[in-house]
């Protein structure tokens, strides 16, 4: 479909010398998107492209499909004031989630929807938090994928606009005081070099007025948690650099100077470990820790002795499942005082309930099936009942209810949209990489797949993110027409805990390139497809999974689809928020990182002769996490390098960023996507 003529893409003779390393970048130009080069080459780029994926057999069919899927809308797990009650819901037919509110009486109102506050469908509705009586709503937007959020303040029963907008409060905490009246929140101020922990009280002027409670001196990449106790008495404070998994943390008593001056104390500084201290009604401190727990454990302590020898396991670490979230339930219908327990085990969430007190098991929480669990939310004052949601292969997402006055588990509230859904096949296989690990995957295929069939591998491999089972209508769309969808928990997630994530960061980042080979000879082997009808798929960090794949073994895969990508791990520091991610990767800047990150970084790995598969880069104009740069210079390379006839193309999207699409853009982006892995991977898309 594509005769093997590109863009022209003059390649510089550049060599920067780097700890000894010569090190080419040729296409160093393409980072300057705006440069008139630049924008000559991605207009010739972008005409390509579309006229490519244009004449994909069954890619409007595969877009009807998805968005039918999509079509189940969503529902969140409620967050309780009082008799009040808050959540998100997305209908079938809209673009955005909307956030309402629920009475006492059942009368149910919308709150915030993004499509009144900007009817483009560019707004996002990045993040809200409920003040402790329930009268007033902070609240956070950003606009075309930018991610610059403003803050605003809504009273919760007229919806009249108490302040905002506030800026500079990109990615930060917020914890309102007890009253409404004030909040803890993290903004960089006009004038700031870096951001830190404000005291704002609401209608004052943020500028003139906010009390810096915390941060000063701390470097710019520093990422706070902030947490107020329910009586106002406690504030804990977390500070950790970028993206690492380890944070320090302070307690301080707010009733002794009050809440300008917070008598902070230090409970963990200095220690490389991730801990959160959350204060609770019975008075104790509770460490959600992975200090010497690397699949995590939680604790106990008296405030008045936070020392570490001071802690003692109320759940402790489990040789095989990762803690990943509690709730208290104390309320008077109730025998004894209960914990609920989240778990991850094998990429598989489960529930526990255990004695508050000892920290004994007395039971486990019901679910549909095997699939994954998010938040456990329970009253802040107190009760028995437990609100979390529920997804798997097969099933949109919904609110489930765990009574714990019985011990059951009932069906809160379901997506809104009824959707016939495929009935597939869906398993965990277990697999050896190359060193001998043994890795897990989930499968999902069809109930009659008889010899192999294409295939795609998805993948992820880092940041200690966990790749669960989830309703995705990509997925969905994918199997119904007959191909088997892969999802791999690779080294680098968090599966397995801390010590699975830290066995593939840093100098250790080659073994998730080689868990995601292993898994392909694995399908290979086990009959599920060939190489002739494997694709790849990642996005992010899972952009650079796959951009490495495809330079080190074209000859596995057909096909590949890298969105979002990390590609130059020479200077990825130094765009985007790339600076974040140094304790991830390492630092270009000291000589051992450079080593390990020349091994392994795609655009250098790139080798002309090479016969490479099909690739397409999916990328963003305003994507502030991973900057575009990357996909761009790695296409221009690999358009060089190739000596096949696959198609190398770049799909690029205006006034979107790294998260935040509508439905409808999501949709395009996966049809295209699906479209492209199906005409290389012999799918007949329907």
């Amino acid at each position: 479909m594509l005769a093997r003529k590109y863009p022209p893409a003059h390649r510089d003779d550049r060599i920067d010398l780097l700890h000894g390393y010569r090190v080419a970048d040729p296409y160093r130009w393409l980072e300057d998107a705006q440069c008139e080069q630049s924008r000559s080459w991605l207009a010739a780029q972008d005409q390509l492209c579309e006229g490519f994926l244009s004449r994909l057999p069954g890619r409007a069919a595969v877009r009807r499909r998805i968005t039918t899927l999509l079509g189940t809308g969503t529902v969140s797990a409620p967050v309780w004031r009082g008799e009040h009650q808050f959540f998100t819901r997305r209908m079938p037919d809209a673009e955005r989630p909307v956030l309402l509110t629920v009475d006492p009486s059942g009368a149910e109102r919308v709150l915030l929807d993004p499509l009144l506050l900007d009817p483009t469908g560019l707004t996002v509705l990045e993040s809200w938090y409920v003040a402790p009586l329930g009268d007033r709503l902070a609240y956070k937007t950003s606009r075309g994928g930018d991610e610059e959020s403003f803050l605003y303040v809504v009273d919760v029963a007229t919806g009249t606009e108490l302040e905002g907008p506030i800026g500079g409060v990109r990615h930060g905490a917020l914890a309102w005081l007890p009253d409404g009246t004030a909040y803890y929140y993290v903004r960089r101020r006009p004038g700031d070099t870096s951001r830190r922990v404000h005291l704002h009280r609401v209608g004052t002027d943020p500028d003139r007025n906010d009390v810096v409670v915390f941060g000063d001196g701390m470097p710019d990449t520093t990422d706070y948690g902030i947490l107020v106790s329910a009586d106002g008495h406690w504030l804990s404070l977390g500070a950790s650099q970028g993206t690492e998994n380890r944070s320090d943390v302070w307690l301080g008593d707010l009733t002794v100077a009050g809440p300008e001056a917070p008598q902070l104390r230090p409970v963990q500084v200095g220690v490389d470990a991730d801990t959160g201290v959350y204060m609770c009604r019975d008075g104790r401190a509770y460490l959600f820790t992975d200090r010497d727990a690397p699949r995590s454990r939680l604790c106990v302590a008296s405030p008045a002795d936070l020392r570490y020898e001071a802690w003692q396991d109320l759940v402790s670490e489990d040789p095989e499942a990762v803690l990943t979230d509690f709730a208290i339930l104390d309320g008077p219908e109730l025998d004894r005082p209960l914990l609920v327990v989240g778990w991850t085990r094998h990429a598989v969430n489960e529930i526990t309930v255990h004695d508050l007190e000892t920290g004994e098991q007395l039971g486990t929480v019901a679910t549909p099936g095997i699939g994954s669990i998010s938040g456990l939310f329970e009253r802040p004052e107190g009760g028995h009942e437990v609100w979390f949601s529920y997804t798997d292969s097969t099933s949109p997402g919904a609110t489930l209810r765990y009574d714990a006055r019985h011990g059951s588990t009932g069906l809160w509230a379901t997506a809104p949209g009824a959707v016939p859904v495929p009935r597939v096949l869906s398993s965990q296989v277990s697999y050896r990489s190359a060193d001998g690990t043994t890795v897990r995957m989930l499968i999902v295929e069809p109930l009659d797949r008889t010899g192999p069939r294409p295939t795609v591998l998805f993948g992820y491999g880092g940041f200690g993110s966990s790749q669960v089972p989830a309703y995705d209508p990509s997925i969905l769309a994918w199997v119904e027409a007959g191909g088997v969808y892969v999802v791999t928990n690779l080294r680098g997630g968090g599966e397995e805990g801390e010590d699975w994530h830290r066995a593939g960061m840093r100098e250790n980042k080659q073994r998730v390139f080689d868990d995601f080979h292993a898994a392909a000879q694995a399908l290979i082997d086990g009959g599920w497809t060939t190489p002739a009808q494997l694709g790849a798929y990642g996005g992010s960090n899972g952009g650079l999974l796959v951009g490495g794949a495809l330079v080190q073994r074209p000859d596995l895969y057909r096909a590949v689809v890298c969105e979002a990508p990390l590609l130059d791990m020479v200077r990825y520091e130094r765009v985007g928020m790339g600076s974040l991610w140094v304790s991830e990767y390492g630092s270009a800047q000291h000589p051992e990182d450079l080593s390990w990150l020349l091994g392994y970084s795609p655009y250098h790995q790139v080798r002309e002769g090479t016969a490479y598969p099909a690739v397409l880069f999916t990328v963003s104009a305003n994507d502030v996490r991973v900057d575009p740069m990357h996909a761009r210079k790695m296409c221009a390379a690999l358009q060089f390098a190739t000596t096949g006839d696959a198609p190398i193309l770049l799909r690029s999207e205006s006034d979107a960023g790294h998260k935040g699409r509508s439905t409808t853009r999501m949709a395009a982006l996966a049809a295209d996507t699906l479209a492209f892995l199906a005409w290389h991977t012999g799918l007949e898309l329907h």
